[in-house]
């Protein structure tokens, strides 16, 4: 990969359906014709004279504090086309340094993925937003998800959650009239994700590992199916980015609270739940609502953000904690299928050991239910849905029920060490 977020980007899952599978970069779409719907610091130098073998006690890194209201309400409910495990919260987004301000609904919380996109048909009219340049010409951006693309102008705003404000931040604004021409390589990029129905949502808030959606990569090159420069009269071209305009991660440009998120979820019964409420809480260890406390973290690869998954004697290298992921994404071929999802007969408990980069390991259990059945009931949200990935494990929204899980972002401060990492 040329860069951390390119994986990233690629894990995010923004499509569900009866039995549309979607994630991991390996989702796609298909059909049986049911109805329905992303270490401790080093001892100082030993100066007191003890030997050298004994090193001096390592102090704990000072995490700064804050009291802003960091709880924002995260919901799985109903969305359109009747998609299930899509968890949505609402954002509100004012023209930078205005009292100019919209609060937009129905958009889907993604720890797989940086940075915010909002349709351009969810903002009011009045609520404009500057563009950002890219080389001569006005910056867009091809967004690539395992559910296909979006693409959009990057404009400037200011981003509001709970008592957190993100100034200034580069935001996509999907389907914007001012960049109305996909270019060619992106819309080969799969399905067209530019409306309500085709993303299922009003937009994607991107919480993920990284403060930037694509890093270095794109400041030093013009990558394909990024960043574009668009001028009025001709075709948007490849353009490279710097990274202080690039789609940002807006709990990354928070004043304080800023280091990562925590996603926390009750549990549900095995048949689902028609909806379900819960937090997605800004900072870890900046508060007493946001402490690792015993948590198991598990490091992530600084430059892919992969963790390990060993499950059924078979071991995914590619593996990752992605709320944007409506299932559990794996290969088991004994497992019936229906479509692009499991339907065993019964329900199966199955295990699988997740690693970090630093060996530290979590074994745990899952269950898989029948999607058939599950999509056929009235509920909204289900810990026990799966589908089909070749060769990856996503531990997609299901694996969020009834756990805190942190999502720390890259080089930030916890005390844990820094980010990227995993804990639940």
């Amino acid at each position: 990969m040329t860069s951390t977020r390119l994986f990233l980007l690629l894990i995010g899952c923004v499509l569900g359906g009866v039995l549309t599978a979607c994630g991991g970069g390996g989702g796609g779409s298909g059909s049986s014709g049911a109805a329905g719907s992303a270490a401790a610091p080093a001892a100082p130098p030993n100066s007191t004279g003890t030997p050298a073998t004994a090193a001096a006690p390592t102090s704990p890194p000072v995490i700064p504090q804050s009291s802003t209201p960091n709880v924002q309400p995260i919901t799985v409910s109903a969305a359109p086309g009747l998609t299930r495990n899509m968890l949505t919260t609402s954002v509100t987004i004012c023209v930078s340094g205005t009292g100019n301000c919209a609060t937009i609904d129905n958009i889907q919380v993604d720890t797989g993925s940086q940075g915010l996109r909002v349709l351009a048909s969810a903002l009011p009219a009045g609520l404009q937003l500057a563009a950002l340049p890219a080389g001569n010409g006005t910056a867009a951006e091809c967004a690539v998800f395992g559910s296909g693309y979006t693409w959009g102008a990057v404009r400037s705003a200011d981003v509001r959650m709970a008592g957190q404000l993100a100034t200034s931040i580069p935001i996509q604004l999907i389907a914007d009239p001012a960049v109305p021409t996909v270019p060619s390589d992106c819309a080969s990029a799969g399905l067209a994700m530019q409306s309500v129905s085709a993303l299922r949502s009003n937009g994607i808030l991107g919480v993920g590992l990284f403060a930037a959606d694509c890093g270095g990569g794109c400041v030093n090159a013009a990558l394909p199916r990024w960043y574009y420069s668009c001028t009025t009269g001709r075709a948007c071209e490849a353009s490279a980015q710097p990274l202080d305009q690039q789609v940002a991660n807006p709990v990354s440009a928070f004043a304080l609270d800023n280091n990562g998120v925590v996603i926390d979820l009750p549990a549900i019964a095995d048949a689902g739940a028609p909806s379900v409420s819960g937090s997605l809480i800004f900072g870890i260890g900046t508060q007493a609502n946001n402490v690792l406390g015993g948590a198991t973290v598990l490091k992530a690869n600084a430059q892919s953000g992969y963790v390990s998954t060993v499950s059924g004697g078979q071991t995914y290298s590619r593996s990752y904690l992605d709320s944007g992921s409506n299932a559990l994404f794996f290969s088991n071929g004994s497992l019936p299928q229906c479509g692009l999802w499991y339907c065993p007969i019964t329900p199966q408990v199955l295990s699988a050991e997740i690693s970090g980069t630093d060996g530290t390991t979590s074994t745990l259990a899952f269950q898989i239910a029948n999607a058939q059945t599950l999509f056929n009931s009235s509920n909204n949200g289900f810990d026990n849905l799966a589908g089909i990935a070749s060769n990856s494990f996503g531990w997609g929204l299901p694996f969020f029920f009834g756990r805190r899980v942190y999502t720390a972002i890259e080089a930030r401060l916890t005390a844990a060490g820094a980010g990227p990492y995993y804990a639940f």
